[in-house]
């Protein structure tokens, strides 16, 4: 992916990203239909099953769930890579609340540690990256998919320093947003905003300058999500971030996107809102490591076996 214009290449990648699968969709929206005049009729689950059936391109279902967690460290926050790695290390351990939603849910679990030892430069005073380290970064989200993957969860990690980033990064791109609760964080969102005014009109240089690794990655496999045909669940505001890069450069870059959970703090349920996105579920996690995504994926994967129960009434002549 990478070449002497590695952010062209990202851009005509995003260019080219195939669109919803309107077979697919149109057999499971009348499935849906058919069951429109019963007592209730399908309800938001039926709208799960026809998104993720025009997204993947098959009838709905979920056999292989991942969460894919990216893990990064911030210069603004010096002295913090250690609290970083400390989370990397405990959920490895499976002892993080994401374990845990993990193995209720059946879903497999990825961590990707990102250089935690090279922390990125300090955003208040210069740019995050160099454009060729944030193409490398994006190039890495895309293995997210690896292996294979019929539901992705996206989250990232970077501590106090991914808040600044994440708030920094959707400040640039919507404006009015609302900004960390502490001081610190807030005052250093307002010091990276004011450091790179003027050269934050292009999605990629927004993430280039007062991004991190964890926001680059999750770009990166946003969109390889797309090109392969993998819904995603979008969880915490540096995946939020990120989606909001995609789709800054395509506007229905991340319609193959659901928000996971709500309510787990006013950043990234302002990113989601912004985006148009409404939570699947609304528990409020507050861990910062897609705990809540994880538990959204069971949501769709219920969904999905909602609607096949519809189709085999219909398929039985059932309503």
């Amino acid at each position: 992916m990478v070449s002497g214009l590695p952010f062209d290449d990202m851009r005509n990648l995003v260019r080219a990203l195939p669109g919803a699968d309107a077979l697919a969709e149109k057999g499971a929206r009348a499935i849906v239909e058919r069951f429109a005049t019963s007592s209730g009729g399908l309800g938001r689950a039926g709208e799960i099953a026809v998104w993720l059936a025009a997204w993947t391109g098959r009838p709905p279902r979920v056999l292989r769930p991942v969460v894919a967690l990216f893990a990064g460290t911030h210069g603004v926050a010096a002295g913090e890579a250690g609290d970083v790695r400390a989370f990397v290390e405990r959920c490895a351990a499976g002892g993080s609340a994401v374990n845990q939603a993990c193995v209720a849910g059946d879903l497999g679990l990825k961590v990707f540690d990102l250089a935690l030892d090279v922390p990125t430069a300090d955003v208040t005073r210069e740019a995050a990256l160099d454009e060729r380290a944030v193409a490398a970064t994006m190039a890495f989200g895309m293995e997210a998919i690896a292996g294979g993957a019929d539901l992705l969860v996206l989250g990232g990690f970077g501590g106090r320093g991914g808040e600044v980033a994440a708030a920094s990064v959707l400040a640039a791109l919507h404006g009015d947003m609302p900004l960390p609760d502490g001081p610190a964080e807030r005052a250093s969102v307002e010091a990276a905003l004011a450091c790179h005014a003027g050269h934050l009109r292009d999605p990629l240089e927004v993430l280039r300058r007062v991004g991190g690794r964890e926001i680059a990655a999750l770009t990166g496999a946003i969109v390889a999500a797309r090109m392969e045909k993998v819904a995603v669940i979008l969880d915490g505001a540096a995946a939020f971030a990120a989606a909001a890069v995609v789709a800054a450069l395509e506007a229905d870059g991340i319609a193959h996107c659901m928000a996971g959970d709500g309510g787990g703090s006013d950043v990234a349920d302002a990113a989601a809102a912004r985006l148009g996105l409404k939570p699947l579920v609304d528990l409020g996690f507050a861990t910062g490591d897609a705990a809540g995504g994880a538990v959204a994926a069971g949501v769709v994967k219920a969904a999905t076996l909602v609607h096949a129960g519809a189709a085999e009434v219909a398929r039985r002549g059932g309503h």
